[in-house]
């Protein structure tokens, strides 16, 4: 082997320009970076041929003195960051000093700038290791960076680009990701010379839920819930979609950290375990959600594109985040039912109907239909003794073809699914009656032993009181091995193997699992579902009623157990546009 020599300065650069720009989109994600950095607040961003040909982008920002324009194109020289002490406060986008001179390496870069009343100045570099001149330029107030030729001098890098349709369509989604975060910046994005996007400063809600609706879709906003909590330091705030506007991949999670996104895996979970009881169990929510935390609570610099961020107190972030979806979509009553047009999304969603002729009472029923109807029927009273003229949910009018129950609200329409109805509310009433009783545990006729692996063993064993609480007894016989005693008494009939392994899995990946819950809670869905009010069993106008009212009085009432709605709604303006009235 030949002897250690240090790397050129242009060798490093662009073997650091490796780690940072993948593609165009990342160039503009830098550039935007530290245009926000510099306080802009209105950005530029011109492309050419999807990027390989010219990408510009110009700020009103701060601006860079003419002193420092040579020191900007440099490796690790930043204005982000002075002391080792800095990097457990960093509030800004970009702060690594290698953006910029990586992006130089690879390109045919002109930076220019300009002081707040102060002329402007302008250096250009050629992909070299040589030292640019200062020249004097027309600029106003601000920083314009032309990348121009990218790759040119790393030919095997530019193999890897794909079709100009392609790269601008991955910069397009990082001008959309970063208009999210930021609604006090004016952005405008061009591909050939043509205004492609312009996204508005958005100050008041509305305008700010218009940039959203502009760029996740209306769909997305007429099915969102605006969701705002603040507890031990942290917040978090943003729009979460409705469970029946699910989709088939992750393509819309967007999560911000202090303004930065961020892919997180406990934050996933914690989101995806909010919803596992209103979803089908192939479907992922939507979300734009904004995450504001201590900065010497998260450590940003664990990624050199710093995608992935790490908390101090992971188990502390992943239960606030749950809990506040968690209670976000417990408030989604069926009050809130969405019109047809809203709910055609989900059309391809399976379909979980009761059509068969059921009369009889199921052997699982907590209470025959009768006895359910005849509590509910309380409701209703109370209802007529607030002389409440306007319940959410209005009035049942009729019942059709045995499966659907019509009603009238003070905004028009409204049809329910009463099988599907009758089984949220019996299954939120079962949990709750589940978890108020101290669940029995059951010992096992031959204790169960479990041959894991050390690191499972180990997470195991590190949560055996957690266990007990849950009727689970555990014990620990060896780095290797374990034995299980007693199950509750639910749990009885489930494969108890599958379920230790599952939990040790995602004790190690989540520090935490709520596998034995969804287990329970399955069971208890399964339950509700047979003890549900059938299809084509007849109910009275009182009965119909008291299920509006039991529906307005419980958690997730608009879907069902398995993800489908439970209402839809059609308001007289909706009405009035079908049959062209007032035309």
């Amino acid at each position: 082997m030949s002897r250690i020599k240090a790397l050129s300065t242009l060798l490093s650069n662009q073997i650091a320009a490796g780690e940072v720009i993948e593609r165009p989109a990342s160039v503009v994600k830098e550039l935007i970076e530290n245009s926000l950095d510099a306080h802009a607040t209105r950005i530029e961003i011109d492309i050419e041929q999807g990027g390989s040909r010219l990408i510009r982008v110009r700020d009103n920002g701060d601006g860079i003195h003419s002193d420092d324009l040579v020191l900007a194109v440099n490796r690790h020289a930043t204005s982000k960051i002075q002391t080792v002490n800095d990097l457990t406060q960093i509030m800004t986008l970009g702060f690594r000093g290698e953006a910029l001179a990586s992006i130089s390496s690879v390109s045919r870069l002109t930076l220019s700038s300009a002081l707040e009343n102060q002329s402007g100045y302008q250096i250009s570099t050629e992909g070299t290791d040589s030292q640019p001149a200062v020249n004097p330029a027309a600029h106003p107030r601000g920083t314009t960076v032309e990348v121009r030729d990218l790759f040119f001098n790393t030919p095997a890098r530019k193999k890897f680009m794909r079709s100009e349709k392609t790269e601008f369509d991955h910069i397009h989604e990082t001008v959309k990701r970063i208009a999210l975060s930021h609604f006090e910046v004016d952005f405008i994005l061009k591909h050939n010379q043509k205004i492609i996007r312009h996204y508005r400063i958005a100050q008041s809600n509305a305008e700010r839920q218009q940039r959203v609706a502009d760029l996740c879709g209306a769909a997305f906003i007429e099915n969102a819930l605006h969701i705002e909590s603040i507890a031990a330091g942290l917040k978090i705030s943003g729009w979460i979609a409705t469970p029946t506007f699910s989709r088939s991949q992750a393509d819309m999670q967007y999560f911000y950290v202090n303004s930065r996104i961020v892919r997180d895996k406990y934050v996933s979970h914690a989101v995806r375990e909010a919803y596992h009881d209103v979803m089908y169990g192939n479907r992922y929510p939507a979300y734009v959600l904004f995450f504001e935390i201590n900065s010497d609570q998260v450590d940003v610099n664990v990624h050199p594109t710093k995608h992935e961020v790490r908390f101090r107190e992971s188990r502390l972030v992943h239960d606030f985040v749950l809990r506040s979806v968690h209670d976000a979509l417990a408030q989604t009553h069926s009050a809130a039912a969405h019109s047809f047009e809203k709910e055609k999304s989900i059309a391809a969603a399976p379909a979980h109907h009761h059509y068969e002729n059921n009369t009889t009472p199921q052997k699982t029923l907590p209470l025959k239909v009768q006895e359910q109807m005849a509590v509910y029927q309380q409701l209703q009273e109370e209802v007529a003794v607030a002389e409440k003229i306007n319940p959410p949910l209005g009035y049942a009018l009729a019942q059709l073809h045995g499966v659907y129950i019509v009603a009238q609200n003070e905004e028009g329409l409204v049809l329910v699914d009463m099988h599907a109805a009758h089984e949220r509310v019996l299954y939120e009433k079962l949990k709750q009656n589940f978890s108020k009783k101290q669940i029995i545990s059951q010992p096992l006729l031959v204790p169960l032993s479990i041959q894991l692996s050390e690191k499972e063993v180990n997470a195991l064993e590190n949560t055996a009181a957690l266990f007990l609480t849950m009727g689970i007894h555990i014990e620990i016989l060896g780095k290797e091995n374990i034995v299980v005693r007693e199950v509750p008494e639910l749990l009885r009939n489930a494969d108890v193997l599958k379920l230790i392994r599952d939990i040790a899995a995602d004790l190690i990946t989540h520090e935490k699992s709520s596998r034995l819950q969804e287990y329970q809670f399955h069971l208890l869905g399964t339950l509700s579902c047979h003890a549900a009010v059938r299809a084509n069993r007849h109910l009275t106008i009182p009965e119909m009623n008291a299920l509006l009212r039991a529906m307005e009085n419980t958690d997730h009432s608009g879907q069902c157990n398995h993800g489908r709605p439970t209402t839809m709604a059609l308001s007289l303006a909706e009405l009035d546009k079908l049959f062209l009235r007032g035309r």
